[in-house]
């Protein structure tokens, strides 16, 4: 598997973050065909990749409030 070079995108704290600095989630629309997902308290940690396709059906899963699918 090749490495995917990351030091370059910009990362946005997701809408569905809790506001308090608790459960913050960092992703990033900078990759055509990746998203990246990290946890913006420990940005060391290498962040989960998604694909496009499935970041999109997650977060309309979640919008819809059809987590099962």
């Amino acid at each position: 598997m090749r490495a995917i070079d990351l030091s370059n995108v910009t990362w946005r704290k997701s809408s569905y973050s809790n506001t308090d600095g608790g459960n913050c989630v960092e992703v990033s629309d900078s990759l055509p065909s990746l998203v990246p997902v990290r946890d913006s308290k420990d940005t060391t940690r290498s962040p989960l990749l998604f694909g496009a396709g499935a970041w999109s059906a997650f977060v309309g899963g979640v919008r819809k409030g059809d987590l099962a699918g």
